[in-house]
């Protein structure tokens, strides 16, 4: 593949099975400060795909690069790979929450969540580590589905 010039040595790729662009899409209204930076199409005689459908899409999300892969049913993703957003205070909690769990997305447990495209997310405040060093807050948070800063404050205060 060409057009990684200007990438960091290291980005996450995303095989999607052919909504790539729908998901790339979505991830852009969703983090402020992105932005799509590339489209690359399949050849004509390509069997895998319809003429024109992208193969893959390079995009930034809020200054971290990443391509999406229009691959196939063959690969799903999964809990082992999540991305995790942190959030400086609850109301960026609660808004990359709902963003992220709209339209069939699916709440987990402790600040985690996955997409309707089905990529793990983990949605935590800033100051979680600190916060879950005290037992009685790690014990709320393993109660929680969104993470809620001042329970868990409460909690660590008790």
């Amino acid at each position: 593949m060409s057009g990684f010039e200007g990438f960091p040595r290291i980005s996450p790729f995303l095989w999607f099975d052919n909504n790539a662009e729908e998901a790339v899409e979505f991830y852009l209204t969703v983090f402020k400060n992105s932005r799509r930076l590339d489209k690359l199409t399949r050849a004509a005689d390509d069997p895998s795909g319809k003429k024109g459908t992208p193969l893959t899409i390079a995009f930034d999300l809020d200054g971290q690069r990443f391509t999406a892969l229009n691959g196939g049913p063959m690969f799903k993703f999964n809990e082992s790979v999540s991305f995790v957003v942190r959030c400086d205070s609850q109301q960026e909690v609660d808004e990359y929450w709902a963003k992220l769990t709209a339209n069939g997305g699916k709440e987990s447990q402790c600040g985690w969540l996955k997409d309707r495209f089905g990529l793990s997310w983990q949605i935590v405040p800033a100051k979680l580590p600190e916060l879950v060093k005290n037992p009685k807050a790690m014990k709320a948070m393993m109660g929680m589905r969104k993470i809620d800063i001042a329970e868990l404050e409460r909690a660590a205060a008790s």
